[in-house]
C-alpha cells in the first residue's frame, strides 16, 4: 500500500504526462545520445563544439545550453567526464570508499548530494516462487536517460529499465521475465511519486528515503547492496565489490549479478567500472551508462 506521503505526490506528478513535458524530455535525451555516441568514438581527438553539435543534429549554442540544462555542465566538461582519466580518478580511491561506507554502517560516505534509498530484500523463499502472489504497478515516465519503466510493489520499488523510442514493450518485457508469475498492472499515477523521486534530485533527502525491495537470489542481493555503497561521483570495480562481499574470486559472478540488477540507476550498477576504468557493458547499453556518469558529474559539480 502507497504511503500517505507518496500519495501527495500523484496529483502534482500528473504533469509528466503531458505530451510537451514528455517530448521534451525525451527529445532531449534523443540529442544527447546521439552526442555522447560521437563523443565517446571521437574524445581522444577532443572534438569541437561545431562537430559534437552536427552529431547531435543542433547547432553549437543548441547544444551548449542543453547540456547545461540536462547535466549542468557544458559540452566540453561533460566530454572530460566521459574519457578515461575521469574514470580512473573515480576508481583511485574506490576501495577505501567501499570501506569506509562499511565501517560507517551508512549507504555510502559523502553522500550529501545523492538519492537516499532504505532497502529490504525477499526472503529467498518468496523469491524463488517467481513472483506468485505479488502484485506490481507499472508506469512509463521521461527520465533523463530516456523513457523509464518503472515498477512498483507494495513494500517499495521494485523495479527500474530505460528504453528508447519505440522500445518501451520490450524492455517491460525484459523486466516482466524476472518474475514472471506476478499479477502485473499498469498505474502511471502510482509510480509517478517513485519517478519523480528518483529523478528529481531536488527530492533526494536523507529524512525521506526512497524505499526499495530486492528481489533475487542471497548472492545477487549482497552484491546490490553493496552498490548502494559507492556514492555518486564515485565508482568501483568488479573485483573491489567481490572482496567486499568475501568472495575475491567470485568477479565474473559478481558481473552477472550486476547485470541482472533489477533497479537501474537507484542501485548503482553503472557506477562498476572494469579495473583500467574502461566502461564495460550495460544491461540497457553502453551509451547510457555513459549519459549517467556524466549526469552525476553535472549533480556533484552544481553543488
Amino acid at each position: 500500500m502507497m504511503t500517505n506521503a507518496m500519495k501527495e505526490f500523484s496529483l502534482d506528478d500528473l504533469h509528466l504526462a503531458r505530451p510537451s513535458k514528455q517530448g521534451a524530455a525525451l527529445r532531449d535525451y534523443d540529442s544527447v545520445r546521439r552526442a555522447i555516441g560521437f563523443i565517446s568514438e571521437q574524445w581522444r581527438t577532443q572534438p569541437t563544439i561545431e562537430a559534437m553539435a552536427d552529431a547531435a543534429h543542433l547547432t553549437p549554442d543548441e547544444l551548449h545550453h542543453l547540456f547545461r540544462r540536462w547535466a549542468g555542465l557544458t559540452p566540453k566538461d561533460f566530454m572530460q567526464a566521459l574519457t578515461l582519466d575521469h574514470a580512473k580518478r573515480l576508481l583511485r580511491d574506490s576501495a577505501s570508499v567501499l570501506d569506509a561506507a562499511y565501517d560507517s554502517g551508512l549507504s555510502g560516505p559523502g553522500r550529501l548530494h545523492d538519492l537516499f534509498v532504505t532497502h529490504e530484500a525477499m526472503s529467498p523463499g518468496e523469491w524463488k516462487k517467481g513472483g506468485a502472489g505479488m502484485v506490481l504497478r507499472y508506469g512509463f515516465h521521461p527520465s533523463p536517460f530516456g523513457m523509464a519503466v518503472v515498477i512498483t510493489s507494495e513494500r517499495g520499488l521494485a523495479g527500474l529499465a530505460f528504453a528508447d523510442e519505440g522500445e518501451e514493450m520490450p524492455a517491460l518485457a525484459d523486466m516482466q521475465r524476472r518474475w514472471p508469475l506476478a499479477t502485473y498492472i499498469e498505474s502511471f499515477a502510482e509510480t509517478a511519486p517513485f519517478a519523480k523521486r528518483i529523478f528529481d534530485s531536488t527530492q533526494w533527502r536523507a529524512d525521506q528515503p526512497l524505499r526499495v525491495v530486492l528481489i533475487g537470489t542471497d548472492f545477487e542481493v549482497r552484491v546490490w547492496q553493496t552498490l548502494l555503497k559507492i556514492p555518486m561521483g564515485r565508482a568501483s570495480t568488479y573485483s573491489d565489490v567481490a572482496c567486499k562481499i568475501n568472495s575475491p574470486k567470485a568477479s565474473r559472478a559478481v558481473g552477472a549479478a550486476v547485470g541482472r540488477n533489477p533497479i537501474s540507476f537507484v542501485v548503482p550498477c553503472h557506477r562498476v567500472l572494469g579495473k583500467s576504468g574502461a566502461l564495460t557493458g550495460y544491461h540497457w547499453g553502453i551509451t547510457r551508462k555513459r549519459a549517467m556518469l556524466g549526469w552525476e558529474s553535472g549533480q556533484a559539480a552544481g553543488e
